[in-house]
């Protein structure tokens, strides 16, 4: 008896997109990452709370230098259309193309930190992402990821609670870690 090979079938962008377009994902949190259909966590309240602190702190403190995206998509590669849960993006129209470069994604991690660290993260240093952050809910502390460097980040950085955070493209902003969780 032979064996056949058996090889996932990766989708493009371009079929994902056409996918969502014509209702196959119809109530489904879900994205693309890497040719693959990733069902995405539900949102708890930690969850939903720091994303909530985190873009009330920068749209407030960007105004127009940026754009905050919020559970949106980002293009990364022709397999890949990840929704963080902030992006803050060059300014400009989304209306055609969804945005392909970031100065800071940041993720929270409820219940995904070995993912948003492990697949996730690659991803955005093989992208055009200028600085990652990792919120850790159950540590009340962010993972700082910078210096993309053959489709990794080479710095990485862990403040916890008490200590701040300020995004390299934006210096004027200051996250207090501590303030994230109350």
């Amino acid at each position: 008896m032979v064996q056949a090979h058996v090889t996932p079938r990766r989708l493009s962008r371009a079929e994902y997109d056409r996918m969502a377009a014509l209702g196959f994902f119809r109530d489904e949190r879900v994205e693309l990452i890497r040719g693959m259909v990733v069902k995405m966590s539900p949102i708890g309240p930690p969850h939903a709370s720091v994303v909530d602190r985190l873009t009330r702190l920068f749209v407030r403190a960007l105004g127009e230098r940026a754009r905050v995206r919020i559970q949106q998509p980002l293009i990364a590669f022709d397999e890949s259309e990840p929704e963080p849960d902030m992006a803050i993006v060059p300014e400009g129209s989304y209306v055609e193309r969804h945005p392909d470069s970031a100065f800071l994604v940041v993720e929270v991690a409820e219940t995904s930190l070995d993912y948003d660290r492990d697949t996730k993260g690659p991803l955005y240093a093989a992208s055009h992402v200028d600085e990652y952050w990792v919120v850790d809910v159950a540590a009340r502390a962010i993972e700082l990821y910078t210096d993309a460097d053959g489709g990794r980040f080479t710095r990485v950085r862990r403040v916890v609670s008490g200590s701040t955070a300020t995004p390299l493209a934006f210096p004027d902003v200051v996250v207090d870690v501590a303030q994230l969780f109350v």
